[in-house]
């Protein structure tokens, strides 16, 4: 890969320039394969391709990358190409879920740009077409969902990976996809119960996020280098816990984050009935200190998709004064340091492992 030259990788931004480049180069092919088919559709896809392409830390790209790393791959491999490849796909996974999530949560903002299903619906609109313009939008937004599903198979497949990898990887691509889709449900589940306890909170912090985000990545890239059992388990516990930290954080940026950076409105995991550790720990927080008024207050915010500024900002200031934001700060501080000792006992290589630990705490203390 030109971004590898001499065998170098020392900058994590030459690693996303190649994911990119990976990306542009199938993306671009796939779209000239189904205009064949249907021009209409091609156009369709762009949505797909603009989201994918259009911004994103790489996050599991970089972990499946550093995984690989980790069992003993090198940028000078005649492999890399390939796992370039193989890890890029990641980020149509990752598409799929953020097209289904934000339709299922009625999310009107991505990266500060309309969602799938709402810039369909407008487009219907503006055509003036028959039906129900959220309707269109809807069955947009799952159809392109699952191309994009599609495609990271396709993409994954095909990239060129030594038949005896590919054999290796493949039962982890499939669990990561099972747990992925399993989370989502049980977001969507919790949700609609109005579950308040934290164990759940945990469980699908764990399968929708640390799972296809950290673990998972970490050990499908150890998996195509080939890695004895013990480093696989020692990532996985490493990717496990970091994972579910990077999920604290968001939490906390779903309700404390600044629009500007995060590219969605302020308070909207509050909107779309998020059951989180944060809302978790703030309502038992509240019965615990006998609280029955903000207990009732978190109640009713929770899910409310009325919710303006103003009550975001008192929600906000009560989360602080009970305690939760610290809770779960310091669950973030504990999760990492587990993760990091993990690390530590894991024979790994020495340049993964300071990489790995350089990633642990900028996924973990980011602002976006």
């Amino acid at each position: 890969m030109q971004h590898f030259r001499n065998g170098r990788d020392e900058s994590g931004r030459d690693l996303i320039t190649a994911v990119q480049g990976a990306l542009e180069e199938f993306l671009h092919d796939r779209r000239g394969e189904v205009a064949l088919a249907s021009t209409e559709f091609a156009q369709a896809v762009d949505s797909l391709s603009g989201l994918v392409l259009g911004g994103g830390k790489r996050v599991r790209p970089t972990f499946a990358w550093w995984g690989w790393r980790a069992a003993g791959g090198g940028p000078a491999s005649p492999d890399t190409g390939a796992v370039v490849r193989a890890v890029s796909s990641l980020e149509l996974i990752q598409g799929c879920a953020l097209v289904h999530d934000d339709l299922m949560d009625d999310s009107p903002l991505r990266r500060g740009r309309p969602t799938v299903h709402v810039a369909f619906a407008d487009r219907h609109r503006r055509e003036d077409w028959r039906g129900a313009p959220e309707r269109f939008g809807m069955a947009s937004a799952v159809l392109l969902g699952d191309v994009a599903l599609a495609w990271a198979d396709d993409m994954f497949f095909g990239s060129g990976l030594p038949a005896e990898a590919l054999a290796r990887s493949l039962p982890v691509w499939h669990a990561m996809r099972s747990e992925m889709l399993a989370g989502q449900y049980l977001d969507m589940l919790s949700q609609v119960r109005g579950d308040e306890d934290e164990e759940t909170a945990l469980h699908v912090n764990r399968l929708k996020c640390a799972a296809y985000t950290v673990e998972r990545p970490l050990h499908l890239g150890a998996a195509i280098a080939g890695a004895e059992r013990p480093v696989v388990d020692g990532l996985r516990r490493f990717g496990a816990d970091i994972g579910i930290a990077f999920q604290l954080r968001d939490d906390l940026l779903g309700v404390f984050g600044d629009p500007e950076v995060t590219g969605k409105p302020a308070g909207d995991d509050l909107r779309e009935g998020k059951r989180t550790l944060l809302a978790s720990a703030g309502l038992r927080l509240a019965a615990e200190q006998g609280r029955a008024d903000a207990l009732a207050e978190l109640r009713a915010v929770i899910g409310d998709p009325e919710l303006d500024a103003d009550r975001v900002a008192s929600t906000r200031a009560l989360l602080l004064e009970l305690g939760a934001v610290d809770e779960i700060e310091t669950r973030i501080d504990q999760y990492t340091d587990s993760a990091l000792r993990a690390l530590a006992n894991t024979s790994v290589t020495e340049e993964a492992r300071g990489r790995l630990t350089e990633l642990a705490v900028s996924v973990t203390k980011r602002d976006q």
